[in-house]
């Protein structure tokens, strides 16, 4: 596998890239990674199984979509490639830390804000389905927030839920309750990073950047709500994006709806005690 990654690298690359070093990294529930070097130059590689490509490709698509707005600082994709076994994803390698320093915090902030007011999109949705962790996230695009959310994200992880054999709510009765309490919040779609939690963020050398998107068009509030989900931003991060962009009124009691999604999701993908917290959730969306 290193032999074929390593030859596919120096084609892409345009010159011999012989890996001297490869450094397992910690973190992430779905592929391994790797720091690779060849003594100069380094490069971020994820790894996984050979049918594990299109999700490769999904990733690589939504970095692009990010970068292209020359807003938030999101890894350089160098090359997606596959060998008998494999399928490998290879970024630009960047060192970084927790983003706790405030000044790298407000001016996250402010990147992201400046995300959620780029480009003119009139439905809400994505050219493509794409990944949320390792489930699939339907993105067909429609023109009403509510209906797009209540069918798409909570009704589409309730569904999942169900197949596991876990009947949380009725899905039908509970999706018309999600579409009725945002029927009156007609938000402007804007482009989401999508999977915006701490660990997707940190600060390198040149400043603050993300990374492992779930992009589409949709209301801001939602990556703003899953920030506060898991906590570990600091008031500094929330500063810098309502200096550029404020939040309307009734975002606090939105923000349920919005990350009920995420602990679905958590609860698909590792069960637990995320099932308390989902049923927690429900109970405060149905008493608004």
């Amino acid at each position: 596998m290193w032999q074929a990654i390593a030859e596919q690298l120096s084609e892409t690359l345009m010159f011999d890239f012989t890996i001297h070093e490869k450094v397992r990294l910690s973190g992430g529930d779905i592929s391994e990674s790797y720091m690779i070097s060849d003594g100069e130059q380094r490069y971020f590689i994820k790894i996984n199984q050979r049918e594990f490509l299109p999700q490769f490709q999904v990733e690589a698509d939504n970095i692009k979509a990010l970068r292209d707005t020359s807003t938030v600082f999101v890894p350089e994709l160098v090359h997606i490639g596959h060998c008998k076994h494999n399928s490998f994803l290879i970024l630009n390698y960047l060192p970084t830390k927790n983003l706790d320093d405030s000044d790298n915090s407000y001016a996250f902030g402010q990147k992201l804000a400046e995300l959620h007011l780029w480009g003119e999109q009139k439905e809400f949705g994505f050219d493509q389905d794409n990944y949320i962790g390792n489930t699939l996230q339907p993105n067909k695009w429609d023109k009403k927030w509510c209906r797009f959310f209540a069918e798409q994200r909570i009704g589409w992880q309730l569904q999942l839920a169900s197949e596991k054999g876990i009947k949380l709510v009725d899905i039908d009765e509970f999706t018309q309750i999600v579409r009725e309490q945002l029927a009156s919040h007609q938000p402007r779609p804007s482009l989401l990073h999508g999977d915006l939690w701490y660990g997707n963020v940190a600060n390198t050398p040149f400043g603050p950047i993300c990374y492992d998107p779930a992009c589409y068009w949709g209301d801001r509030e939602c990556d703003l709500a899953m920030t506060e989900l898991f906590g570990g931003f600091s008031q500094e991060f929330y500063r810098g994006y309502q200096s550029v962009n404020p939040l309307d009124a009734g975002y606090q009691q939105r923000m349920p709806i919005y990350n009920l999604y995420h602990v679905l999701n958590h609860y698909n993908l590792f069960g637990g005690h995320y099932l308390e917290q989902a049923e927690s959730l429900i109970e405060r969306v149905q008493a608004f």
